[in-house]
C-alpha cells in the first residue's frame, strides 16, 4: 500500500460531509467557505508516542483523543467546530491499527460535525498532529484576558482522573474502565463552551493542569486568584487518593483533564444555573479573583499549597 492508497482507504471519507467544503481530501489544498461575518478559530496539537500516549494505547481511543484535544481548544473559545487536518507519521503500515484509529477519529468527528479536509502521511516514529478549525459567529470568542477582580472561578467535570489512570497504568495496577476512559477518550466540552460564550468573562481548557492553565488566565487578565482545594471537583477515587497521600498535585498539576475553567461575574450566577441543567457535567465554584498577581491555593486546613510541579511542561529543566 502506498501513501495515496492509505489516505484513500482510511481517511478520504472520515468525518462529516459539509456543504462549506468545495474541495476536500485529494487535492493540493482544501478549499473552505467561511460564512460572512464569521471569524476562523484555528488550533493545532501534536501527540507523540511515549510522551502523550503509551505505545500500546488502543488505536481507536487514540483516534478519538487526538481530535478531542483540539475540539477542547475550540470549546474554550466558544467556537463551533467545522474542519480538521491530520498529519500522521507511522513506523509502518498496519491495516488493523489504521482501521481502528480512523474509526475512533471519524466517530468523534461525525458527533461534532467536523469534516477531515486534508493532511499528510509520512514514515517515522509514531506521532500525530491534528489542526482544528472552528467558527466564531460574533465578536472574538471567549479569550483568556477578560477576567476581572471579583469574578468567580468555575471548573467543569472532575479533575485528576486522567492523571490517576496514567499513574496506575504505569505502575501495572488495575484501572477501572471509567477511569481509563477519562484518560484515553476525553470528552471535549464543546456544547458547554458555546453556551458560555457571552456569559463567562474568560475561559481556558484544562490540559496541563488547573494550576498552570488558570495561571494563563491570571496573567492574560492581570489579576490574582484564591482557590480553595476543598472545593475542587474530585471523583471518589481521586478524593480517596488525595486523602490517603495528601498529594494535591494530582488534581492540580497532572493535566489531561480537558475540562473547562472559566470565570464569571457573581451577577450572572442565575444565568449559569439556568443553563447548567442542560449539560451532563457538574459546574463547580473553586475560587475567586482579586487584584494582584499569582495563584494562591489554600488547603482544607487553611495552609497554603506549594508544589514544584505546577503543570505539565515539555521543556521543564532544559536550559
Amino acid at each position: 500500500m502506498n501513501e495515496f492508497d492509505l489516505i484513500q482507504s482510511y481517511f478520504a471519507s472520515a468525518g462529516a460531509h459539509r456543504s462549506d467544503v468545495p474541495v476536500g481530501v485529494g487535492d493540493d489544498c482544501a478549499l473552505l467557505q467561511i460564512p460572512a461575518g464569521a471569524k476562523l478559530a484555528v488550533s493545532i496539537d501534536t501527540m507523540v508516542s511515549g510522551v502523550h500516549f503509551l505505545p500500546d494505547c488502543d488505536p481507536e481511543a487514540l483516534g478519538h483523543k487526538c481530535l478531542a484535544v483540539g475540539l477542547s481548544d475550540l470549546a474554550a473559545m466558544g467556537a463551533e467546530p467545522a474542519w480538521a487536518t491530520l498529519a500522521l507519521t507511522l513506523p509502518r503500515v498496519d491495516s488493523a491499527w489504521l482501521r481502528a484509529f480512523s474509526a475512533g477519529f471519524s466517530t468523534l468527528a461525525l458527533e461534532h460535525g467536523v469534516a477531515l479536509v486534508g493532511g499528510d502521511t509520512t514514515r517515522g516514529p509514531l506521532s500525530i498532529s491534528v489542526q482544528v478549525h472552528g467558527l466564531v459567529s460574533t465578536g472574538y470568542g471567549l479569550r483568556r484576558s477578560g477576567a476581572r477582580p471579583g469574578d468567580l472561578v468555575f471548573v467543569s467535570g472532575t479533575l485528576g482522573d486522567a492523571g490517576l489512570a496514567l499513574q496506575r497504568m504505569q505502575a501495572g495496577d488495575r484501572v477501572a474502565d471509567w477511569l481509563r476512559t477519562r484518560l484515553e477518550r476525553p470528552t471535549p466540552r464543546v456544547a458547554l463552551g458555546a453556551a458560555l460564550y457571552g456569559l463567562a468573562t474568560a475561559m481556558i481548557d484544562v490540559s496541563d493542569g488547573l494550576a498552570a492553565d488558570l495561571g494563563h488566565i491570571l496573567r492574560a487578565s492581570a489579576v490574582a486568584a484564591d482557590v480553595h482545594l476543598r472545593d475542587l471537583p474530585l471523583s471518589s477515587e481521586v478524593a480517596a487518593y488525595v486523602s490517603a497521600t495528601g498529594d494535591w498535585s494530582l488534581p492540580l498539576a497532572f493535566g489531561d483533564d480537558y475540562e473547562l475553567c472559566f470565570t464569571l461575574s457573581p451577577q450572572r450566577i442565575a444565568d449559569l444555573r439556568a443553563l447548567a441543567s442542560h449539560f451532563d457535567c457538574p459546574l463547580r465554584v473553586v475560587g475567586r479573583l482579586r487584584y494582584g498577581s499569582g495563584l494562591r491555593c489554600v488547603m482544607p486546613d487553611g495552609a497554603p499549597w506549594h508544589s514544584e510541579q505546577a503543570g505539565f511542561d515539555h521543556f521543564a529543566g532544559d536550559e
